[in-house]
């Protein structure tokens, strides 16, 4: 598969999620770059945007598998990951699989479980395996966890560790429609009753487990030039010596930057990443792996804002 053929790829799978998504252009952008840099992504937004809607639709125009868990405070590991039953009649223990062993996973509500029970995830997004009784049971190539919360309510929710914020790739902020898309939904929508559905729309497979991995390889082979890489590291860098931020970026997300990067310029048709694909994705993948330091907080500063103004900083080779 040739870059050609990945923006081709993308454009297809745009064209069967936007069947029943209104706007949330830039959201659809960041799901394809994160399935094709094999990513995670984490939507943040009130309720009522169509971020678990937007998930199943996506699924089903990439023809992946697709399983939901609705995070609870009372979920548990094995809720997510299984566990081996005994067996009395045979004397003999029965692996039994949980929602994890699928390929695209909607996390719904992520923040509404426990860290115990949030880091059930975490071999699973790093390793793509499961392990479990001392035996490691992988998972498909194409696994890609999406997984949404709402920031507006405080009780009851438990933010997520660092640890567990930098196994995604993005986070992105899903915010309310413009005026006119509001029109659109209200006037295609707006006539059902109940949670829409996916079958109702004619969102059919475009891809394939076939496609999805040679679109992963093609992306792999993407150039990218020395100047574009010492840029990701300048930018990355210059998130742990700003003075706004208590901690700043690891390596892993300048490594991350340039995977997405690459995607990016993919599904844009080109065998090579620019600068404008870095500075393009670099709010969604750091805002989520730097935290504000004292100061600024009391100051009232925000971490899209701080970050916003280290890549307006940061030259960009020419």
């Amino acid at each position: 598969m040739t870059v050609e053929d990945v923006k081709a790829l993308g454009a297809k799978i745009r064209g069967e999620v936007g069947k029943a998504i209104t706007g949330q252009d830039g959201t659809v952008d960041l799901l394809l770059i994160a399935l094709f840099a094999r990513g995670h992504i984490l939507l943040e937004g009130p309720p009522g945007t169509a971020k678990t809607f937007l998930a199943r639709c996506f699924a089903r125009a990439t023809g992946l598998d697709y399983g939901r868990i609705q995070f609870t405070p009372d979920l548990m590991p094995g809720d997510i990951v299984g566990a081996n039953l005994f067996n009395f009649q045979t004397s003999t223990f029965t692996l039994t699989k949980g929602p994890i062993f699928t390929e695209l996973l909607l996390a719904d509500e992520i923040n509404r479980t426990p860290p115990k029970t949030q880091a059930a995830l975490l071999e699973a997004m790093q390793e793509r395996s499961v392990t479990f009784d001392g035996t490691t049971h992988p998972l498909s190539a194409n696994f890609m966890v999406v997984a949404t919360q709402n920031p507006i309510e405080q009780q009851g929710v438990y933010p997520l560790p660092e640890a567990q914020l930098d196994r995604f790739l993005f986070k992105q902020v899903v915010e309310y429609p413009d005026a006119e898309e509001e029109v659109a939904i209200v006037t295609r929508h707006g006539s059902r009753f109940g949670a829409p559905q996916v079958e109702e729309w004619g969102i059919g497979a475009v891809a394939d487990a076939a496609a999805l991995d040679a679109a992963a390889n093609a992306v792999a082979g993407v150039g990218l030039v020395d100047d574009v890489v010492r840029y990701i590291v300048r930018l990355v860098r210059a998130t742990r010596e700003s003075a706004s931020l208590e901690t700043g970026a690891s390596p892993r997300a300048a490594a991350m930057l340039a995977s997405a990067a690459r995607a990016r310029a993919a599904l844009d048709g080109r065998d090579y990443a620019i600068p404008d694909d870095v500075k393009a994705l670099a709010l969604p993948l750091l805002r989520h792996r730097v935290i504000l330091s004292p100061a600024a907080q009391i100051d009232g500063k925000r971490v899209e804002a701080v970050v916003a103004d280290l890549i307006a900083q940061v030259e960009a080779p020419r």
